[in-house]
């Protein structure tokens, strides 16, 4: 099915998000067979002006996304890590997609497994549908109005809605919190933030898995609070809202997107199973 953007503009309720959260889970699992076949053999490298790593499967999958959802949102605005400008950043309307066709490019290269396709639509300023897929650890996670998760191998059809499983958050545990962080990305500022926490246990995870730990109940608290992309979070963020929690700012807002004048530049944030702990600020 199509979605024209005024026909969006007037039944975005919950059985559309929900729908087209399983569309955007389709796309993603092509792009993980696509990345799963690179990964396989010897993936090509290179370096980004600004010092980070690209492969052809971030360039590839990036190319097949955007392909899929031109068919399904055609009228909808793109914003994609690998052809995004910082020296042309677009003005974007209140409706956008943010994609990051490989999240964990540097996990892609350390052969981990912990890396993601990341799909979401963002309205007014907040991710309303996405999809995160770890092709290589066979999950799924696709959330509208709700959140669900799925075992699905690169390139096979997810399944209909009602036969996917429903996740949430978890209630804080009286015995101390569970905390994941960055693997790549674990700064001070983020260390001394955990400190001022009880926490009772830390993992760590690469890409936008994090936020997916916490939206199944397995962890309680993510805190990021050096910069990100909007399109490494987006996505993370709409599954784990729609399974209870929250990603705050270092503003104590909601994290927000469409910052075009910032190039898509998240500062800090805090993702929370439930509501941000009393006393808990997101700065260090």
């Amino acid at each position: 099915m199509v979605y024209p953007a005024v026909w969006l503009s007037l039944m975005m309720d919950s059985q559309t998000r929900n729908e087209l959260a399983g569309r955007f889970g389709a796309i993603a699992s092509q792009a993980g067979k696509l990345i799963m076949a690179i990964y396989a053999d010897a993936p090509r490298v290179d370096t980004k002006p600004d010092g980070s790593p690209v492969s052809d499967a971030d360039r590839e999958s990036e190319r097949l996304i955007r392909e899929q959802l031109s068919k399904v949102l055609p009228d909808v605005p793109l914003v994609a890590e690998e052809s995004f400008d910082p020296a042309r950043c677009p003005q974007v309307p209140e409706r956008f997609l943010l994609v990051d066709p490989l999240d964990g490019t540097r996990e892609f290269i350390s052969r981990n497994g912990e890396f993601t396709v990341n799909i979401a639509l963002i309205d007014n300023g907040h991710p309303i549908v996405g999809c995160v897929y770890a092709p290589a650890c066979n999950a799924m996670y696709i959330a509208g109005a709700h959140a669900f998760h799925a075992t699905l191998s690169p390139g096979a059809a997810l399944p209909p809605l009602a036969e996917l499983k429903p996740i949430a958050t978890r209630p804080y545990p009286q015995a101390g919190l569970s905390a994941v962080a960055s693997r790549s990305h674990l700064d001070a500022n983020t260390q001394n933030f955990l400190k001022r926490l009880p926490i009772a246990s830390h993992r760590n995870a690469g890409s936008s898995l994090k936020f997916c730990v916490i939206a199944q109940g397995e962890a309680d608290v993510y805190p990021r609070l050096a910069p990100t992309m909007e399109w490494d979070t987006a996505a993370g963020q709409a599954v784990l809202v729609a399974a209870g929690g929250c990603v705050i700012g270092t503003d104590g807002a909601a994290l927000r997107y469409g910052k075009a004048e910032r190039g898509f530049r998240n500062d800090g944030f805090v993702a929370w199973g439930r509501s941000p702990l009393s006393g808990a600020a997101n700065d260090a």
